[in-house]
């Protein structure tokens, strides 16, 4: 199936407020002007050195997302230019985030990351931590961030109804926090 194919079978699904970020770790650049050529706009990655190769070889309009989990030491190779971090999982790393997005003259949108999985592999903050963190005393001097919302990373089962209850706690959690 071609790219253009997969593409416009995905978003053919998708109702009108999803949008649609296309995974491009490991593609060659090709295959991503190919997507782009067919209107995809979005592209996410999970290394911070592939995002950095490819982000000068491609259109100015795509919007990067880092997909991954973030280093602080590597959030300056990205802050010029990164839309969206998925994985923010600590004080720490917004603190850096927001040093690097006023560095670049910028506000960076982050989303919290938060571990509804019980796998050790999962990265993220449960519920008190993104409280403890939100009602930090330096949470609100960080200028150069914006919190847009949560992100979290199901257990790799095919138990649907696990799953399921995992992304409804994120849910909660979600409507608690907005």
């Amino acid at each position: 199936m071609s790219i253009s194919s997969n593409l416009e079978s995905f978003k053919s699904q998708l109702e009108e407020n999803v949008v649609l970020i296309a995974v491009s770790k490991r593609k060659p650049i090709e295959d991503i002007k190919e997507a782009y050529s067919f209107g995809q706009r979005e592209f996410g990655e999970n290394h911070v050195q592939e995002m950095c190769e490819k982000q000068p070889e491609l259109p100015n309009d795509i919007r990067w997302h880092f997909i991954g989990h973030l280093q602080t030491n590597k959030v300056k190779y990205i802050a010029p230019f990164v839309h969206l971090i998925h994985g923010v999982d600590s004080l720490k790393l917004l603190k850096e985030i927001s040093k690097r997005a006023i560095g670049n003259g910028r506000v960076i949108d982050c989303l919290f990351q938060i571990k509804i999985s019980d796998e050790e592999t999962k990265f993220g903050l449960d519920a008190d931590q993104v409280d403890e963190l939100l009602f930090h005393e330096d949470f609100n001097e960080l200028k150069g961030v914006r919190v847009v919302g949560l992100m979290g990373m199901a257990s790799n089962s095919s138990d649907s109804e696990l799953v399921r209850q995992e992304f409804d706690r994120l849910k909660v959690l979600f409507l608690r926090l907005k």
